[in-house]
């Protein structure tokens, strides 16, 4: 039901808009990483959706979208939001680290980010439609103690490169 409710939170530049089959692959697969954050009233305010994937150190949670609608942010949803997903990656799946993409030019997003502990792990040339880098994000979590998810950072990798 939510899901016919998410693109009034969905309306700005930085929010990826997905077909509803890939939000019902994330609701089956995964839907523990799935949460939404909802006013007193019922109005989505808010909504964050993930998956668990990688083999070895490289198991890890990863947020495929969040998004706030416009009047609730910067009142604490996303805080909640993401670590809820933070929690569920941690304890449930015994991951070693977060991780997210973002575009570069979304300094708000990245701003927030490093401040939940988050660093920018490496450079995907063209992530977004061909067009536009993604910088990959990532916070170690508590199993990965010697922090070798976030060693050597800096890379600057293509779409084809990435593994997990």
């Amino acid at each position: 039901e939510d899901l016919f409710h998410f693109n009034g939170v969905n309306l700005d530049c930085w929010t990826e808009t997905f077909n509803m089959s890939f939000y019902f692959n994330y609701l089956t697969r995964w839907p523990e990483f799935c949460a939404v954050a909802e006013a007193v009233d019922g109005t989505i305010a808010g909504y964050i959706i993930g998956k668990v994937e990688g083999t070895n150190e490289d198991w890890h949670g990863h947020v495929s979208a969040i998004s706030v609608a416009p009047e609730f942010r910067r009142t604490g949803v996303a805080n909640k939001l993401m670590q809820h997903l933070e929690d569920i990656s941690e304890k449930l799946h015994d991951a070693y680290f977060v991780d997210l993409f973002v575009r570069p030019t979304n300094t708000a997003a990245i701003s927030f980010y490093k401040g939940l502990g988050y660093v920018v792990y490496r450079t995907v040339t063209g992530y977004y439609s061909g067009e536009e880098d993604a910088y990959d994000m990532r916070k170690p979590l508590p199993r990965d103690k010697e922090r070798r998810s976030v060693k050597n950072a800096g890379a600057r990798i293509s779409p084809d490169d990435l593994t997990f």
